[in-house]
């Protein structure tokens, strides 16, 4: 099928990506036009539908928002996220733009076929009516991903005209998010979606795609029994499962592998493809040793936030951490998602490379060179041994999947007073289990837990198994925490070059987070230059 999701048709971008006023009717002769586009080519709502998809999400975005975050730092100031992790963006700042631009053209694309696809001659209706609902819920992940960092934007549903788009104004916050969920239900309740595609279309939102985005605007709010509720019913009826190998064996780091895409844990990635449409997001994080430069490396913070075999944090009392063999005993998912001195990237062939990381060391140690790592550490997870020439990679990066939801349903339990056995045995358990935790003192309920134990446990559960994955920035900030974990020096590995500073730790950039201005992004004053009913956030 030439139109499935995976060629990711973009010829339809010169036509359908265009403006939508036309003040003659008469068409040119020599190209297709809006005028004759929709009308003339049977499958434009399918290659139109398919540019929608290329901004759901892609690799760069996922990752260099951990940098936003205690999770990573980025050692690139211009046009990604140092500034916005450090507290130093200003309204001109480029990956704010980038970001506004970029999820506003995604909805113009969605609203462009809305608005045109009763024009596409002898469309089946079955296929129209799923056409539909997939553009309204990637339209409605669009806003999700605007509101979530600009609070009120500007809500459309049309296709502006130059006129219309310098003139609109900022909808409350209130109002977008119930349109977004109208939305939402309207295309699963109306039954619009189906809960899976064959072959060829894998990738597309499905009607569990649709839900569990719902949850997350419903999470972003902080509405746990409705986060509960619908979690629960992708639980029960969903048929997804956490991934194993198949031997039967736990495949944390298997998850992300270019071979086990589409496994029965995802439930929505961003969609590449080797040579068609990559990344090269590999050569932004893997060692000089490797062909990296490491422009993106994990924290300090990140590493001390996994806990160990038994369960307890590396700091609580009567823990077994040993500061002189930091990464021993440690939750398996640390080795599979950082890399640190001993740990090891798998070649093609087999090949265990093995990593320094340590001062001065090799190739790839801290300070050998402006390639390595500013942190010390590299990351591991999304190494596709399967790489093209300079490191490409059509390695999809997963945006939602089952353990996300365990996790959220976890979250609202615990917010509520009722993450019991139980509830831990149907979600944090199996995926401790998953992990390679075999102790009952990591895997068990922590019977006598209160109530704010349990969510600091659950919390904690959520940044390591989802570490890198995009989703430590929203974290952060609907838990209000950012201004305690975004406030002062961030780390590297122990090193101790400055002997009684931040005990021996590396550091790597000192951060400032204002709880009055930085729980919001700057409306973009290019953006505010060209409209001036686009109010500023507070204090920007």
């Amino acid at each position: 099928m030439k139109t499935s999701i995976k060629n990711l048709i973009l010829s339809a971008v010169l036509v359908v990506g265009g403006a939508s006023c036309v003040d003659l009717d008469t068409a040119p002769y020599d190209r297709e036009t809006d005028l004759t586009y929709w009308e003339e080519d049977p499958e434009a709502a399918v290659k139109a539908l398919n540019t929608c998809y290329t901004y759901l999400g892609n690799m760069d975005e996922q990752l260099y928002s951990e940098a936003m975050t205690d999770n990573a730092y980025t050692k690139q100031p211009n046009d990604f996220t140092q500034n916005i992790g450090n507290g130093s963006y200003s309204t001109a700042d480029a990956y704010v733009k980038k970001v506004w631009d970029g999820r506003y053209t995604g909805i113009r694309m969605c609203n462009q076929l809305l608005e045109n696809i009763d024009r596409v001659p002898d469309l089946d209706p079955e296929l129209k009516k799923r056409y539909i609902g997939e553009a309204k819920v990637l339209r409605a992940y669009n806003y999700y991903e605007l509101y979530t960092k600009f609070g009120d934007v500007p809500y459309t549903t049309k296709v502006l005209s130059i006129k219309e788009s310098m003139s609109i104004a900022r909808t409350d916050r209130a109002t977008v998010i119930a349109n977004m969920l109208a939305d939402l239900d309207e295309v699963i309740n109306g039954n619009y979606l189906p809960t899976s595609y064959d072959a060829d279309n894998k990738g597309r939102i499905t009607r569990w795609a649709a839900m569990a985005i719902k949850a997350k605007i419903y999470l972003f709010e902080g509405n746990w029994t409705q986060v509960k509720n619908i979690t629960s019913t992708i639980m029960t009826e969903g048929g997804f499962k956490l991934f194993y190998s198949d031997d039967k064996k736990a495949s944390y780091a298997g998850l992300f592998e270019i071979a086990n895409e589409y496994n029965s844990e995802v439930i929505l990635d961003a969609q590449y493809r080797p040579t068609s449409r990559e990344h090269q997001m590999m050569y932004a994080f893997l060692p000089p040793s490797l062909g990296g430069y490491s422009q993106l490396s994990p924290l300090q913070e990140l590493v001390d936030s996994y806990i160990m075999l038994d369960g307890k944090t590396i700091k609580e009392t009567g823990t077994s951490f040993d500061e002189s063999h930091p990464y021993a005993n440690r939750d398996p998912r640390l080795k599979a998602t950082v890399m640190y001195t001993g740990n090891s990237y798998t070649l093609i062939d087999g090949t265990e490379v093995v990593i320094n990381c340590e001062k001065g060391e090799g190739k790839d140690g801290y300070g050998v060179g402006s390639d390595c790592s500013a942190t010390g550490y590299y990351i591991k997870k999304y190494w596709d041994n399967t790489y093209r020439a300079t490191l490409y990679s059509g390695l999809n990066p997963i945006l939602i999947r089952y353990a996300d939801i365990l996790l959220m349903n976890a979250e609202a339990l615990a917010e509520l007073g009722e993450l019991d056995k139980t509830a831990w045995d149907a979600t944090i358990k199996p995926i401790r289990d998953r992990a390679g935790f075999t102790l009952a003192s990591a895997v068990e309920f922590p019977e006598g837990a209160s109530k704010d134990k349990l969510i600091e446990i659950v919390r904690n559960e959520r940044r390591s198994e989802l570490a890198l994955e995009g989703h430590r920035h929203k974290d952060i900030i609907r838990w209000r925490i950012a201004d305690d974990v975004l406030n002062g020096w961030c780390h590297g590995l122990k090193t101790n070059e400055v002997v009684g500073t931040d005990n021996g730790y590396v550091r790597v950039e000192n951060r400032a987070f204002n709880a009055n201005r930085h729980y919001l992004w700057p409306i973009p004053q290019a953006e505010r230059d060209l409209n001036g009913n686009l109010v500023q956030n507070p204090n920007w």
